[in-house]
């Protein structure tokens, strides 16, 4: 089947603008829908005069998706929200919103969808941002039971928030911590930071969003997304600092503790961290063995140690060109 226009619904986040920079490097006609269409202008120079437009549209807005859908064969919704700010609640995109979409796509006799989940999101979940997730995920396959899912692990790039905030932290303070505790047989007999990721460069999963729009044997299906390698939230952390440079010490800190300190945090404009984020923290972030994945859409992962050290050097003594000696951990 031939996918020549597409709308991509929060085109200018982070994992967003690389799906639209991917689409259009196929020829695609790419409409951004967004709510703020000016600061969706970066994108254009992506394409050819008049290959990406974007558009305003909410996902809470039945008209607006309705407006931004037609005319086009296929749609992918990478909108998220990770902190819950003012009025707005997580329902309010990952379960009213995505309903809404998948209603409107349905109506407008769109072809293809492709909806970008999370791993962890499960009827089982703790966390109420990945309970949201799987209740998205049920009401966008309920009303368009054709549609991809693809749920990565944490997702990393030149814009990451997960590497550039530790980081960024790493620049300010002597300390970072390493969330929830355990005893361990040897000195100093505890220790942290032991949930699993399996980090996916966010270039693969929009590799992956285009191959779910083309490939028959997608329809219906999920994927689950994750890189070559499993690590430790420790060992994330001790990359982080060989390759900026840095010297912190790195100290285990009680899931408990972690949550009183977030019940504060949340109230900045700005949250670094949330009580429910901690949450998450407790669970390991990687694709079950019997899942689809990167490989069965056709796309070889990309390894964390070959992307991240060139956008990691910004953040070495001196910029780039500081010294790349590697830094004791405590």
């Amino acid at each position: 089947m031939k996918i020549a226009r597409v709308t991509v619904f929060g085109g200018s986040g982070f994992l967003g603008r690389y799906i639209v920079q991917r689409l259009a490097s196929q020829g695609k006609i790419v409409r951004v829908a967004v709510r703020n269409t000016e600061a969706a202008r970066f994108l254009q120079p992506m394409g050819d005069v008049g290959q990406i437009v974007p558009i305003k549209a909410d996902l809470r807005d039945a008209n607006s998706l309705a407006r931004a859908l037609e005319g086009v064969d296929a749609a992918v919704n990478a909108v998220s929200l990770y902190v819950e700010r003012g009025k707005t609640k997580f329902a309010d995109i990952h379960e009213v919103g995505v309903q809404n979409l998948a209603r409107a796509a349905a109506a407008g006799g769109i072809k293809r969808l492709v909806h970008i989940s999370g791993i962890g999101a499960d009827k089982g979940a703790a966390s109420r941002y990945a309970q949201s997730r799987y209740m998205g995920d049920r009401l966008i396959r309920e009303a368009f039971g054709e549609v991809t899912i693809l749920k990565p692990s944490i997702v990393f790039g030149t814009e990451d928030a997960f590497f550039n905030a530790l980081a960024s932290l790493a620049r300010l303070s002597p300390v970072l911590p390493l969330f929830g505790l355990r005893r361990i047989d040897k000195p100093p007999f505890i220790d942290g930071g032991f949930t699993r990721f399996q980090p996916v460069y966010v270039g693969d999963v929009a590799g992956a969003v285009a191959a779910a729009l083309t490939r028959e044997d997608a329809r219906g299906r999920t994927y689950e997304l994750g890189g070559p390698a499993v690590y430790s939230y420790r060992e994330l952390s001790e990359f982080m600092l060989r390759e900026t440079g840095r010297r912190c010490l790195l100290v285990p800190w009680p899931f408990w503790a972690a949550s009183v300190n977030a019940w504060f945090l949340k109230m900045l404009p700005n949250p670094p961290l949330t009580p429910d984020q901690v949450t998450l923290l407790k669970r390991d972030n990687v694709v079950a063995s019997k899942a689809l994945g990167l490989a069965d859409l056709g796309v070889t992962p990309s390894a964390l140690e070959v992307i991240a050290p060139a956008y990691l050097a910004r953040y070495r003594r001196g910029g780039r060109a500081g010294s790349t000696r590697l830094a004791r951990n405590g």
